[in-house]
């Protein structure tokens, strides 16, 4: 059986006491699996899992860590890759039946970077099929279940990573995020989610390396972790051209102090229909940040929605060019949710896509006043909390006759104006014992801001005291 505490002890103390000789990097992964062995029957978080190589590598590692050797501020953790991110030598089959048996051939940048940190990869976790849904489930390894209720979402693409991590099998795990994808399953689950400002971490996947709206990111319980998951990421490589450069200098842990700060408070984008809950929740991390010394801004803050079908078009141009040919090659063994994306991406002209990027500009156009005027935006991740699994996207794509929309997803915005770091953390609960979040959106590059706010939310509304009942 594996011990709840050390389950659910964050990367960061882990790490230390390995260094200190006080935990082994044996008894972390053997940890880690037996939990992955007791809960993933319940939420189907991972769709792979190594432990022989995971066990050896440990051995391995407590080795060096027994003769003063550490690699890096990772050394003996154990952590989990999303199923869409190469890995060399394991699975890597994007949640897809055409890639069934896949092996990846070479490490993604922010693996290796993981890896030479001293981390131990324990498994791979589910992503819908090519990550293009907000619902984690697909024809090849089934769906993933929400560890705080197994009837709903983790949401998606990360859901898988999420929760793994809302459950305690892993303290971190990567997540890619194209249009919320780290975020919203972080929201979904009750942890944190990072999207870094657009090329911190290098992001290599793709036949093109000039896409501008995609993202690894960290998911963890703790503002710490994903600190951490940051630090050891970041900087430049020549294997995406837009990495940015010089390397960024996190602070592990984050301050938390934000008196001073001048902290914007959105709370439906102009025509959101956001759940009173999640209001509440909002309003209270807002008023909590005050406490410690904010000065916190109600502001307007009116996003056209138009915006939300451009990101939608935009992915689906971009899933015609990386998914058609299999499409057209392999009818049989991708779903019909794909196969119709892939059919209407490629039905844009070369217009149409730059068509796209007004929608992006006018978007920036309407935060930039917001962010010139203040150190960050306090807004929602999403408008409510985890969905039903018997749900899908097509049920949060209505407008009611006040004229709000009740979409569910509240993250995109910040990616089609990728520049600003975007980090969704725990505000709290709702009335049934659902996870809600908020989302702190900084300046261009200033991801460590966005980190000290969520740090001094941690600190005010203690999070990662709360365990799912699992």
């Amino acid at each position: 059986m594996s011990d709840p505490d050390l389950c659910f002890t964050p990367a960061l103390d882990l790490a230390r006491l390995v260094a200190r000789r006080r935990l082994s990097p044996v008894d972390l992964v053997t940890n880690a699996l037996a939990r992955i062995d007791e809960i993933n029957p319940m939420i189907n978080a991972f769709c792979s899992v190594f432990p022989e190589s995971a066990l050896e590598r440990a051995r391995v590692l407590e080795d060096e860590a027994r003769r003063g050797i550490l690699r890096g501020p990772l050394h003996g953790v154990p952590v989990a890759i999303k199923d869409l991110t190469p890995t060399a030598g394991y699975p890597t089959t994007f949640g897809s039946r055409a890639f069934a048996g896949h092996v990846g051939e070479h490490d993604a940048v922010v693996v290796r970077r993981l890896l030479e940190a001293g981390a131990i990869m324990v498994g791979k976790t589910n992503t819908p099929e090519f990550a293009y849904s907000g619902f984690t489930r697909n024809e090849l390894h089934g769906e993933t279940r929400n560890p705080w209720s197994l009837e709903r979402s983790p949401g998606g693409s990360s859901g898988g990573s999420a929760a793994a991590v809302a459950a305690g099998c892993v303290p971190l795990a990567e997540g890619s995020d194209g249009g919320g994808s780290v975020r919203d399953p972080a929201a979904c689950c009750g942890i944190t989610g990072l999207k870094p400002s657009f090329g911190r971490i290098p992001f290599d996947i793709f036949p093109t390396q000039f896409s501008t709206v995609f993202h690894f990111g960290p998911l963890a319980r703790t503002v710490a972790d994903a600190a951490l998951f940051l630090a050891v990421a970041n900087g430049p490589d020549d294997a995406d051209i837009q990495s940015l450069t010089p390397r960024l200098d996190v602070p592990v842990p984050p301050s938390g102090n934000v008196r001073g700060l001048k902290i914007a408070l959105n709370i439906d984008f102009g025509f959101f229909h956001v759940d009173a809950e999640v209001e509440h929740r909002l309003r209270a991390a807002a008023a909590a940040l005050a406490e410690r010394g904010a000065i916190i801004e109600e502001v307007d803050l009116v996003f056209d929605r138009q915006a939300i079908y451009a990101c939608e078009a935009d992915v689906g141009s971009l899933a015609a060019l990386l998914q058609g040919d299999i499409v057209r090659r392999h009818p049989d063994r991708v779903t019909p949710r794909v196969a119709a994306m892939v059919e209407r991406g490629a039905d844009y002209s070369g217009m149409d896509v730059k068509r796209f990027e007004f929608a992006r500009t006018k978007t920036w156009q309407a935060l930039a006043p917001v962010l010139a005027r203040h150190d960050a935006l306090l807004c929602p991740t999403q408008g409510g909390p985890a969905p039903l699994n018997s749900q899908s996207e097509a049920d949060f794509d209505w407008t009611d006759d006040e004229g709000r929309y009740h979409g569910h997803f509240m993250s995109q915005f910040f990616n089609f104006t990728s520049h600003v770091p975007a980090f969704s953390v725990p505000s709290g609960f709702t009335s049934n014992g659902l996870p809600t979040a908020v989302q702190i959106v900084g300046r261009r590059h200033d991801d460590n801001m966005v980190l000290r706010i969520g740090q001094a939310l941690e600190t005010a509304l203690g999070w990662p005291e709360h365990r799912p009942p699992l």
